[in-house]
């Protein structure tokens, strides 16, 4: 980690400030549509049981319990506050942090995790933790941002505000996504067969959920930003403006799912 070794929720996108439910709820809304049909294709359903790692504010937990008809979810996040009230019947929940070596909470069917490994410096060891809560035939999906647009030119303002996020969040709470395209490979080194991936990228359209997902994690994160160099407020408000009026033509980062089987 580049920065002081805070980490998320910690140093930016604290749970306990007003609206972080909320911006978590869009993400959730841009790109729950995608987890759900690979986490069926994949088994999710009656006679399972599934751990969801770093759950937030528990969508994809809530769907497995109830309308996948999972008969046990266990939903882990660091800070449960938005997962309590969903809790009852098949969905329990656990106030915990994956990357303490005392993390045990069983044996599961299927272990997923989205959005969580690139904000983890030791990812490879925490994948490879995460690969011994599975059953035999189990099977892990990990799910990360992937940019596939915003690094390379034209330098227009929507590409210069995320790269100056993105920096941002590296120098911040350590974010990483440069390495989540080897997401096949990794799973691969870990024993797992059956490997398989994934990319997909919401439409990033006025008034889309993913739209305002980033301008709130813009706003979350502007002095970051504005630290960088990359960018100034007038430049960061017009990349805002671009997404807000639909005038952007770009791709928003999008999500790979990887997924393979324990043998």
């Amino acid at each position: 980690m580049d920065g002081a070794g805070a980490g998320y929720g910690e140093a930016l996108f604290e749970p306990w400030k007003p609206g972080e439910g909320e911006r978590i709820d869009l993400g959730s809304m841009a790109y729950d549509t995608f987890t759900r049909a690979r986490l069926l294709a994949l088994g999710a359903g009656p006679g399972t049981r599934c751990l969801d790692i770093g759950a937030g504010t528990g969508t994809i937990s809530r769907w497995l319990a109830g309308e996948a008809g999972v008969d046990e979810v266990l939903a882990v996040d660091r800070d449960v506050r938005f997962l309590e009230p969903l809790a009852g019947g098949a969905l329990r929940t656990l106030a915990a942090d994956v990357t303490e070596p005392g993390f045990a909470p069983g044996r599961f069917d299927l272990v997923h995790a989205r959005f969580v490994l690139m904000h983890l410096p030791e990812h490879r060891r925490v994948a490879a933790r995460l690969c011994e809560l599975l059953n035999p035939g189990g099977r892990l999906v990990l799910g990360d941002a992937v940019d596939l647009t915003t690094a390379a030119p034209p330098d227009t303002p929507y590409r210069l505000a995320m790269r100056a996020m993105w920096q941002a969040l590296r120098s911040t709470i350590g974010t990483d996504i440069s390495w989540t395209p080897e997401y096949p490979r990794l799973l691969r080194d870990l024993g797992l067969t059956e490997i398989g991936a994934e990319i997909q990228v919401p439409a990033l359209t006025a008034g889309s959920p993913i739209g305002a997902f980033w301008l709130e994690t813009w706003e979350r994160t502007r002095e970051a930003m504005l630290a960088t160099g990359l960018v100034d407020a007038g430049l960061l408000a017009e990349a805002a403006e671009s997404i807000t009026s639909g005038s952007v033509a770009d791709l928003s980062p999008g999500l790979v799912t990887a997924w393979g089987r324990r043998p």
